[in-house]
């Protein structure tokens, strides 16, 4: 009895604790909601006809993106800053296309929304100057029914997506979030990659912030290669290969006591039913191989240059062999020019590739081995 008793109070102030928290971000939605409506009532007083001459202009704190919606009818253009204000957005309303391009040559806009029919400029016209003017700018088009087709044309001159009016409040809302998402998405994407010099020890999960071990050296095939203070090499699969793998089933490792070519086969990874073959860095004799792999083959991925080592050589040609690496500041202009021409692939932006064979092909491959 005692013990359902426990269980009771246990649950019972489980529910109390959800309750009490979802009252208190109701009532932050509703704080939230109220202080974006004062703000509309106060921006709506401010003068801005010296930019354009029909502009009105709502700004909130922190916002999620900032919006220029263009259309000649005054009444959808306040549904426009309501709508879009209270889900967080700054917003720039105009009547015309002539004033909305002025305001993009002179403002950072992440979106503009036009309407496609409109007197002087329709939105076709507004969409093609954009994205002339402003390529890194996306346009949305508020199209009517009987103009579904021609919006889903403008897709074909840089549009990103079309919404039909007559709108709810929850449909312009989730379609401008759908928007943000995808724009978001794209220019993670397109961020130019970060090559960082870090100690064996340090490793970034981050897809476009890739380390390069202080001290090491590494090949044309993605292995890095560590001179031991007895003059031994440790080596491993590099920050690269790591993020384009992503996750291992297993590896297979060299034999202790086999001989080690540069350029050559050294060790294989695997997921599922795919594979790749990773080169030798130098060549030499296998003395010592990582057993904790067989184990727990992640420590590949997890930790490359520290725990994830693969096997440790005895150099049989290290003074001639060395030169053919790289290190240092040299290292980070070539990984650089690795990761764009990943990208350049098919699904190259993904955060691993799919296609392991390509990998292999493409990136893993020596020169020694291919020619």
């Amino acid at each position: 009895m005692t013990a359902l008793l426990v269980v009771l109070m246990f649950v019972g102030f489980a529910l109390l604790d959800v309750l009490v928290r979802g009252a208190r971000d109701r009532m932050a939605r509703a704080r939230l909601r109220k202080e974006r409506e004062q703000v509309i009532e106060t921006s709506l007083r401010l003068d801005f006809t010296h930019e354009a001459a029909s502009l009105k202009r709502v700004e909130v704190p922190a916002p999620r993106a900032r919006i220029l919606a263009v259309d000649d009818e005054p009444v959808v253009l306040d549904s426009f800053r309501r709508i879009l204000v209270l889900a967080g957005f700054n917003v720039d309303t105009v009547e015309s296309g002539p004033e909305a391009l002025g305001l993009v040559q002179r403002n950072d806009y992440d979106f503009v929304f036009t309407d496609l029919k409109m007197p002087g400029m329709d939105g076709v016209e507004v969409v093609k100057a954009v994205r002339h003017l402003r390529p890194d700018v996306d346009v949305a088009v508020i199209t009517g029914y009987g103009t579904i087709e021609t919006a889903v044309e403008t897709m074909q001159h840089g549009a990103a997506d079309y919404v039909q009016k007559p709108f709810s409040e929850d449909e312009l809302s989730d379609f401008a979030r759908r928007l943000l998402l995808k724009r978001e998405a794209r220019l993670e994407a397109q961020r130019l990659p970060t090559v960082r010099i870090v100690a064996p020890s340090a490793a970034s999960a981050h897809p476009h912030d890739y380390c390069v071990p202080g001290g090491a050296f590494l090949s044309e095939g993605h292995t890095w290669a560590r001179i031991e203070p007895n003059g031994q090499v440790r080596a491993g699969l590099d920050d690269f290969a790591r993020k384009a793998l992503g996750a291992l089933d297993g590896v297979d490792l060299p034999r202790r006591g086999e001989t080690a070519r540069r350029g050559e086969p050294l060790f294989t990874v695997r997921r599922g039913a795919r594979s790749a073959r990773f080169c030798a860095p130098l060549s030499g004799r296998v003395v010592q191989i990582n057993e904790a792999l067989l184990r727990d083959p992640a420590r590949t991925v997890e930790s490359p240059y520290d725990q994830g080592w693969v096997c440790l050589l005895q150099p049989s040609d290290l003074a001639g062999e060395l030169g053919r690496l790289r290190i240092g500041q040299p290292v980070v202009a070539w990984l650089q020019e690795e990761i764009l021409r990943r990208r350049a692939l098919p699904g190259g932006a993904a955060d691993a590739l799919d296609d392991w064979t390509v990998l292999e092909e493409r990136f893993l491959r020596s020169p020694v081995l291919v020619g």
